[in-house]
Parts: structure tokens; C-alpha cells; sequence
């Protein structure tokens, strides 16, 4: 071989790679991956690269930091006996599990308290996820999820057990049958199921992420028992990733599968959560595995001694857990008001540059539609879009990474500061007019304005569309308090428009539209949609997109008048008075 490497081998010469090394190194890397390795190469910093990428894309909590600092430093944290430094059990430490049983038993609402024995501690769910995967079933086996997903699980099932995803496809148009966007039924489960037998495929198991990554939704409890139902009926193993288990910051009741009674299949069905996401610790690297079946755990304890995790961590993290005062009075509290705060600045932004939302109560992102934004419905499309974003020095994730069936979804995390959400809306609205004016228009009516979140007014009641469907359309009021960054509100300065006192509401509307339209070819079509309403006399309601909202500065109120029109051409006006 010549000096410089990379050549071909000799004639004759074994390779270096056996064909199972062969197979891992030949792996392409996700998108996910590849955006990523763009940021870390180019990361935003507001002093030193102010012109770098600002990173929407990865999953992580960044909102309290400075109360994980502040707990970390107090003495109870500096432990540094011998036997910490020493080897331990590679199934975690007996003391650390006993802390993790009494969390978990108290914070899932479990049915009855957790036995320390049936936990497995290791370094992060991607860990737990590959020895699942790896015990649980045979190279070439399936396992069912829900469409879109977190993409990064199909390689950490597949570099280590060669098993394949079996989708079950979920879209944004509501049918008869269903109540809301994205949503999962047995009778879905049941048809991807199906399919995988005639392809000759093996299910194994079925993975349920809930709170669900990219969606933000929550399964009720009525329908986690109902695929626990599925599952035991073909005999199917049920992993439950609820990572984002306590970063619920609505009011909708979170059901963990520890809290059920009286569980289908108790010996398959294992639970997993971490420390990443719900305390902003995607770097410390340590998750727990929770599974009743002695065979499955004495087998993913063998291969835990890959996966364990330092000592000194074990100690640190046991000693948060059993800090009850603190969890329950600042951390926990702080960082669901500050979830929730970060998460409506982003959906009102979006809003203002005619983005729409999946309505979500969980997780540290949303689901927004950017279909109408793309040259045509293909994926394609999509990574082009993205690919100009991530030029224009903004990484989101397209939904291609996450395996979505609908070409022109993106995940957008919310979880950073106040300055970089609104520095996020600039950069987007900057890239989106100069994209739409170099595009043809795109004249494909989209529905998903339906999907719009809907953010409390000041009284803490939400502003709902009527219907039966309101509950899934929600709108927001801008709400900015005098600390926040200098040009958030410069930005903001420039969507106030103000409207004659005799002038009609919707002449404004019309008016405002047209000069908006004579500025920038976006959001050309027409801004109406239709509510995924279930009740059939009014399922075709259709509502103006675009809500007049009135921002005066100096005003006590803001006047909303909201039209609707029915099948029966029938007008409603109702006129909307709130406190700021």
C-alpha cells in the first residue's frame, strides 16, 4: 500500500473489519447526526461567534442550569470515600437504586413501591435501548412504533441487535374514527402488525415514547391500556420510554405505565427513564432500565459492565433525589414555569411568520408545519428547506429524520433562552421570505392551521375556538416582560400594526393582508383552514388564519374580533375582550 492510507488492500489480505464490523462501520449517519456535526463545528455564541449556528435541533434542557449549579455546590456533593473510587456493582450501586425505587414510586405515581432489585442502572436510554434490543430479540426481528419518532433509536437497535423498525404510520389529517392529529390506535398497531407477517418479519416488541418525541403528545391512560392490551394478545414485548416523564408543563395528566394497577403482561413490559431531559443533564449520562423478568434483567446485567456509570455520579445523582424540599419547591416548579414560558414565545413567534403548531403538553419541543414554505410536497423538498435553513445558520430537525410519513414537518426545541428563541424567529423569517420569493408559489391548501396552539390569556384561561375540536386549535398573546433582550423587542416593535377606530375589523384584515402580500411573495395562499371538528354538522368549519390581534402598548385591553364560517355559509362574530 502506498504512504497515506486509504488504499486498496493487497491481494489476498483478510480484511480488517469482520463482516459484523463491516456492517457497523458501513452505517450511514442520520440527519440528526449530520446537523449536529455542523453546529458543533459552527456553534452560535453570542460573544464569540454571533454569526455561528443557533442550535434548535438537539433535544436539551438548557432553561435551569443555574439551579442545578447552585444545588451541585452545596457540601452534601463533596463524598469522596474510597468506595466510590473502587469497583462496584455493575448494576448500579445498591444505595443509588433504593434513591432511584423511592423517585420513581413517588414521582410516577407508581401502583405499588418499586423493588431496587429490578433496576438496572447505565450511562443514558441509548444504552438501555441497544441491550433491550440486544437480549430481546434476533438479528432480522421487528419491533412496532408510532411514526414519527425519535429517529436515533434505529441505531441503537440496530448496531447492536440487527433488528428493523416496523412503522406504524400516524398523519395529521383527523378521520371519522379520530379526535386529534398524529393520533395512535390499536387498530393502526394492528394493520402494521399484519403487514410485517406477510413481509415475513418477526415483531418482538412494540416501543411507546411518552411523552412522544417529535409530537409533544401525551397517551391518555385509557389508550396506554389498550396497546398493553394489543401487545399481550400477541404475546409482544412493551418498552416504555418516558424520558420526558416530568417535563409536562400544561395541566393534562401524565400516565406512567409504573402508575397502572394491574398491568396485561407484567414480565414484558419494561420501563426506562433518565436524568437528560427532565434535569437538563444530557451529558452526565446515566438512565435506568425497570423490568420485573428476571431472565431479561440477569442478561442485560451482563452486558451493563459496558454501560455502567461512575461512582462519584451514582452519589451526586442520589443525593439530588433524595433532596425532596428542593425538588419540590424550586427545581421542579421553576422548570415547568420556565418550560411553559419558553414554549409559548416560540408558538407566538412561529405564529407571527404563519407557521401552525401541533398542540403539545410534554417534551422540550413542537411539531410545526411548514408545509406550505416547501417548492412542492416531497421530501426532497423538505431537506432542501432544511438545507437552506441550516445555511442560513439555523439547525431544526426536518421531519425525514423522524421517519414522518408527511413531507414538511419540523421539530423546533423550545428549551434555551428567550434571546435565541426570538433570535430563531429572525433568522426564520429572514430565510422563509427570501426562499418563497425565489420559489413558485405553492398552491397546495394546507389544514394544519387546526393544529395551532392555543396559550393562556393572563387570566390563565385559554382562548378556544368553539366547537368540539377547540381543544385542539389554540392561538397566543405575546407576552414580553422589560428584561428580555434588547432586540426581541425591536423585533417585536415591528409586528405592532394599529387599525382606525371606525375602520371594520375585517376590511383591516383584508387591507393588512394586501400590504403584506405587496411586500413579500409568503403565505401567498389562502389563509384559511379547516378545525378537525368531530362533530359532522360542523366538521368543515373554517376559520380566518390569521386572527386579528391588537397590540397598543398603552391600551388595558386587546379586542379580537374572531369570524367563522360554517357548510351553511352562516356567520358567528364573537368579539373577545381580555386584560393584558
Amino acid at each position: 500500500m502506498s504512504g497515506g492510507g486509504g488504499g486498496s488492500l493487497p491481494a489476498g489480505a483478510a480484511p480488517a473489519l469482520s463482516a459484523r464490523g463491516a456492517r457497523i462501520a458501513g452505517g450511514a449517519p442520520g440527519l440528526l447526526d449530520a446537523g449536529f456535526a455542523r453546529c458543533v463545528a459552527d456553534p452560535f455564541d453570542r460573544e464569540l461567534n454571533p454569526q455561528g449556528i443557533l442550535n434548535l435541533g438537539i433535544s436539551e434542557n438548557k432553561l435551569c442550569f443555574d439551579l442545578i449549579e447552585e444545588r451541585l455546590t452545596r457540601p452534601d456533593m463533596n463524598y469522596l470515600e474510597p468506595v466510590l473510587f473502587q469497583y462496584s456493582d455493575t448494576q448500579g450501586t445498591r444505595s443509588f437504586r433504593e434513591e432511584i425505587a423511592k423517585f420513581l414510586t413517588d414521582y410516577a405515581r407508581a401502583a405499588k413501591a418499586l423493588n431496587p432489585e429490578h433496576i438496572t442502572v447505565m450511562n443514558g436510554c441509548c444504552a438501555v435501548f441497544a441491550t433491550l434490543s440486544t437480549v430481546l430479540c434476533d438479528p432480522g426481528d421487528g419491533y412496532l412504533i408510532p411514526a414519527p419518532y425519535y429517529g436515533g433509536l434505529n441505531s441503537k437497535t440496530w448496531l447492536y441487535g440487527g433488528i428493523q423498525p416496523v412503522h406504524v404510520p400516524l398523519f395529521s389529517e383527523v378521520t371519522d374514527e379520530e379526535s386529534h392529529p398524529f393520533q395512535l390506535t390499536v387498530e393502526k398497531l394492528e394493520d402494521a402488525l399484519q403487514r410485517a407477517k406477510k413481509q415475513g418479519i418477526r415483531v418482538r416488541a412494540l416501543i411507546l415514547i411518552n411523552p412522544h418525541n417529535p409530537l409533544g403528545d401525551i397517551y391518555p391512560a385509557q389508550l396506554l391500556k389498550e396497546c398493553l392490551e394489543f401487545a399481550h394478545r400477541y404475546e409482544l414485548h412493551v418498552i416504555m420510554d418516558e424520558i420526558y416523564m416530568l417535563s409536562v408543563y400544561d395541566d393534562t395528566t401524565f400516565t406512567s405505565v409504573l402508575s397502572l394497577d394491574c398491568l396485561p403482561d407484567p414480565e414484558r413490559t419494561h420501563f426506562m427513564w433518565g436524568f437528560s431531559k427532565d434535569f437538563g443533564m444530557s451529558g452526565i449520562r446515566v438512565a435506568v432500565l425497570y423490568t420485573r423478568n428476571h431472565d431479561i434483567q440477569k442478561a442485560v446485567n451482563q452486558l451493563a459492565v459496558f454501560h455502567s456509570c461512575p461512582g462519584p455520579v451514582q452519589h451526586v445523582l442520589s443525593q439530588l433525589l433524595r433532596d425532596r424540599d428542593w425538588l419540590d419547591n424550586v427545581f421542579f416548579p421553576t422548570n415547568k414555569k420556565r418550560l411553559k414560558e419558553a414554549k409559548n414565545i416560540l408558538v407566538d413567534g412561529l405564529a407571527d411568520v404563519g407557521i401552525p403548531v401541533l398542540k403539545s403538553s410534554g417534551g422540550l419541543y413542537v411539531w410545526a408545519d411548514f408545509r406550505k414554505f416547501l417548492r412542492s410536497q416531497t421530501f426532497e423538498a423538505e431537506l432542501e428547506l432544511w438545507q437552506k435553513l441550516l445555511d442560513k445558520k439555523l439547525l431544526i430537525s426536518p421531519g425525514k429524520a423522524f421517519y414522518c410519513y408527511e413531507p414538511g414537518w419540523f421539530r423546533l426545541v423550545f428549551s434555551d433562552s428567550v434571546d435565541k428563541i426570538y433570535l430563531c424567529i429572525q433568522r426564520l423569517e429572514q430565510m422563509l421570505h427570501s426562499y418563497a420569493a425565489e420559489s413558485v408559489t405553492n398552491n397546495t391548501s394546507s389544514t394544519a392551521d387546526a393544529l395551532c396552539n392555543t396559550e393562556e390569556d393572563s387570566s390563565g384561561k385559554p382562548s378556544k375556538t368553539p366547537g368540539e375540536g377547540e381543544k385542539y386549535v389554540e392561538k397566543t398573546t405575546r407576552h414580553i416582560s422589560q428584561t428580555e433582550h434588547e432586540s426581541a423587542r425591536s423585533w417585536q416593535k415591528k409586528h405592532l400594526t394599529k387599525r382606525p377606530e371606525r375602520e371594520d375589523l375585517l376590511t383591516f384584515y383584508l387591507r393588512m393582508q394586501d400590504a403584506k402580500k405587496s411586500r413579500s411573495s409568503v403565505n401567498q395562499q389562502n389563509d384559511i383552514f379547516t378545525l378537525p371538528c368531530p362533530d359532522s354538522l360542523r366538521r368543515d368549519i373554517e376559520v380566518l388564519q390569521r386572527f386579528i390581534r391588537m397590540h397598543e402598548p398603552s391600551a388595558d385591553v386587546v379586542r379580537e374580533e374572531v369570524v367563522i364560517v360554517t357548510e351553511e355559509a352562516e356567520v358567528i362574530k364573537k368579539d373577545i375582550t381580555k386584560e393584558k
